[in-house]
């Protein structure tokens, strides 16, 4: 066999095979035998049907047609293989001459991966808020957690803001109650816009037993998005009680003596809370940095590909779960087709550079992903997926996807390379240390989201 490649644009290639008519040979044998168990002839046994009488009966061309077809692949992998080509997604491929007994010619078309160069990055500064705990930031989780272990009580008055009512709802759509448009004793706390809206107007200053109907536009169920009218009747009055803010409700939510340590605890665990977001920041600031530095051709199928599978993974699953429909979502978020085609391509762009540029940074840095950070990386990705690990464990290896995960982690590490040498600066001017035991994973996690990745656990993706 030979082969030549020519270089179309910086991420596509045409691959032109020559391949001797003896190279054929194990694949007309198995196309006979192929065809041989396919097939009857009368006086022969099944599968002992000479070749000159398959060729006779069902044409020479149907045995070539099977034995090409079980050749080209082999062929192809020789062909890149010996051109050291990092091919993306399927090629096109062309048989461009095929001689019985002499040859067979082919060309495959084929997005590549781009070669990159890593510029020095070690100069790369960003800035990233501040972290600040005011006392309203400490007393509000104060306050947040004194609302979990409030208690109610009935009332016999009309129902206020705060209050909190059982409720039977009916909604109509065109004069017809829905088959699953009744619902009896909801609990709904007036005020906190958990349920459909104009509600809150339609329970307050209701007593027990009263009833009143509004309409809304239903949210989800057979008729999501469509105005119903909705009729809701109180049948009990609850007000909310909450508890003193002092030693007994520290003792009482909390593993704390006083209301001082777990004010303290609070601002704590804020502050902790702060600098994760903060280091999630500073790293997306510098993978922006780090792309703006690196000149990355980005292949048309290959962003085609990216593009179709973000759409569908948007509309089948997580609009699917929410029961909403793409029109319905573009309208709750204020865009036209036009801008949100705009902004998924766009997306796209910048999930295809990162993985480019951090794939090439762990091949220049010469990273590898040891068993415990794989571990550890998997049992997030199974937390997400609400899969047990164990689960979660399986659908990987059945699905051929730990190198994906491999990948993933790798490019976390590649980018958590990069932070390390980067200044980071907060607000106040403050030279920030981002040194943490968690930084890969966290990191890992920046990249998944820039690739669009984060929500597609167990999920198949577009991928080199």
């Amino acid at each position: 066999m030979k082969s030549a490649v020519e270089t179309l644009n910086p991420t596509r290639v045409r691959l032109t095979v020559e391949v001797p008519f003896e190279e054929l040979k194990d694949s007309l044998d198995a196309a006979y035998k192929k065809i041989n168990q396919q097939v009857t002839v009368k006086g022969f046994r099944k599968g002992k049907i000479p070749a000159r009488v398959i060729d006779q009966r069902f044409g020479r061309g149907a045995v070539l047609e099977e034995a090409v077809n079980d050749a080209l692949p082999k062929f192809y992998t020789e062909a890149v293989n010996e051109a050291e080509i990092d091919v993306l997604g399927q090629p096109e491929v062309d048989i461009t001459e095929l001689k019985d007994g002499e040859t067979l010619n082919f060309t495959a078309e084929v997005d590549v991966r781009p070669a990159i160069e890593i510029p020095d990055y070690s100069g790369i500064e960003v800035e990233v808020d501040a972290v600040e705990v005011s006392e309203e930031d400490v007393e509000k989780a104060v306050s947040d957690l004194r609302e979990r272990f409030a208690s109610t009580s009935p009332v016999e008055r009309a129902a206020e803001d705060g209050d909190v009512v059982t409720i039977d709802l009916q909604a109509k759509v065109d004069g017809e109650v829905l088959e699953d448009g009744v619902a009896e004793g909801v609990s709904y706390t007036i005020g906190s816009g958990e349920l459909l809206d104009g509600i809150d107007d339609a329970v307050k200053g209701l007593e027990a037993g009263g009833e009143a109907t509004f309409t809304s536009e239903l949210k989800g169920g057979s008729a999501a998005g469509k105005e119903a009218e909705v009729t809701v009747k109180v049948t009990q009055v609850a007000a909310r009680e909450l508890p003193e803010l002092d030693d007994d409700f520290a003792q009482l939510a909390s593993e704390f003596d006083t209301l001082d340590e777990l004010k303290a605890d609070s601002r704590k665990r804020l502050e902790n809370m702060k600098q994760y977001d903060q280091a999630t920041q500073a790293q997306e600031r510098v993978l922006e940095k780090l792309l703006d530095l690196v000149e990355v051709p980005v292949p048309e199928k290959l962003l085609e590909d990216e593009i179709n599978t973000r759409k569908h993974n948007l509309e089948h699953h997580q609009l699917g779960q929410m029961g909403l429909d793409l029109e319905k979502y573009l309208e709750i978020q204020g865009k036209t087709v036009e801008e949100f085609d705009a902004e998924t391509k766009e997306a796209a762009v910048k999930g295809i550079k990162t993985q480019f540029v951090l794939d090439e940074l762990v091949k220049q840095e010469k990273l590898n992903v040891n068993q415990e950070e794989l571990t550890e990386h998997l049992m997030r990705r199974a937390a997400s997926s609400g899969m047990s690990p164990d689960q979660f464990a399986q659908a990987v290896v059945e699905g051929g996807q730990v190198p994906l995960l491999v990948g993933e982690v790798a490019r976390g590490k590649a980018l958590a390379v990069v932070v390390e040498k980067a200044t980071v600066k907060d607000t106040n001017g403050e030279v920030i240390d981002l040194d943490d035991e968690d930084e890969v994973e966290q990191a890992t996690e920046t990249v998944e989201a820039a690739e669009g990745t984060a929500d597609e656990a167990g999920e198949e993706k577009t991928e080199g």
